[in-house]
């Protein structure tokens, strides 16, 4: 059973290698990969949705897969809430990966530990640098509709704002601004940014003007934009930085790292620097994926990621 530590009150668990499964689920890893690889090269996006999983399910009572939970006539998930709703997405991937290791290894590899891996996994194929992922953590039976709507950091935010949400998990500012590398690949919905690009002045006027045909100030809500508007959105890279620099962020909160807060120089730093850029990413999301998972005999091993046994 792993111990626990604590930063700021958040507990963090000691997990367990990376070879936790191979006497009980030999392939199981493997089997993650190919299915990540086949995902991303049907979908690159799909690299993006499942990263962002991941974040969403470790943020909300800790990486538990509490996140792919369904609503029921006698349970209330977490994908209704705000920062969720239409939003997410992967669900069917991890699923599948689950049939597979079901198969595989009935009642062994937890949902918690396929998320982790799948977020690795996705950074990978997207031309991003690894990370160790420790293992065993069990499934919750639980979920939390107003943990998802309180604790999730969310678009509009300033930066004191982001730096006391991640303050809440045990994250340092300089933590935070390498997590939000995160957003050099993937999309955001127009409903995310539309008062940044008309009400705004921090923001690159032809940028905000080639956003506007496709975030028109009435409708358009679920319209895409890329969130790396420097790089390719399907390339894992410093790329997202760059658009800092340039006043190019695409949500409130992402122009905040770069709105002459002491974050600034960081943003810099990863402009020049990708490859500190993505050691600073891997070490805090190593970090992220020991927050508060259930371990030992807690929780489950759920037989579908998205209902309890």
């Amino acid at each position: 059973m792993g111990l626990f530590f604590c930063v700021f009150g958040i507990a963090f668990a000691q997990l367990q290698p990376i070879t936790f499964y191979d006497s009980h689920c030999p392939g199981a890893l493997v089997t993650i990969k190919k299915s990540i690889s086949l995902a991303v090269l049907k979908d690159r996006r799909m690299g993006a949705s499942l990263l962002r999983l991941h974040f969403h399910d470790c943020f909300v009572q800790g990486c538990d897969a509490s996140v792919l939970l369904k609503d029921t006539l006698h349970f209330t998930g977490e994908q209704n809430a705000f920062p969720n709703m239409n939003s997410l997405r992967g669900f069917d991937v991890i699923e599948n990966i689950k049939y597979k290791l079901e198969t595989l290894c009935p009642g062994v590899f937890s949902c918690a530990d396929i998320l982790a891996v799948a977020a690795k996994e996705s950074v990978v194929a997207l031309g991003g640098l690894g990370w160790h992922v420790s293992l065993g953590r069990r499934d919750s039976t639980t979920a939390s509709l107003r943990g998802a709507n309180s604790d999730l950091p969310g678009p509009f935010l300033d930066l004191g704002g982001l730096i006391s949400g991640f303050a809440k998990k045990g994250f340092t500012a300089q933590e935070m601004v390498a997590l939000s590398g995160a957003h050099t690949i993937g999309k955001g919905r127009c409903r995310f940014f539309k008062t940044r690009i008309y009400n705004e002045s921090n923001i690159d006027p032809s940028f905000a003007k080639s956003l506007k045909g496709n975030c028109p100030k009435t409708g358009g809500d679920d319209n895409f934009s890329s969130l790396d508007n420097s790089t390719s959105a399907d390339l894992f890279d410093s790329g997202y930085y760059k658009s800092l620099v340039n006043k190019k962020g695409l949500f409130h909160s992402d122009q905040q790292l770069f709105n002459g807060g002491f974050t600034k120089s960081q943003v810099l730093n990863y402009t020049t620097n990708s490859t500190l850029f993505q050691n600073d990413f891997a070490k805090a999301m190593e970090k992220m994926g020991k927050l508060s998972p259930l371990i030992g005999t807690k929780g489950q091993i759920r037989k579908q990621c998205s209902r309890v046994n």
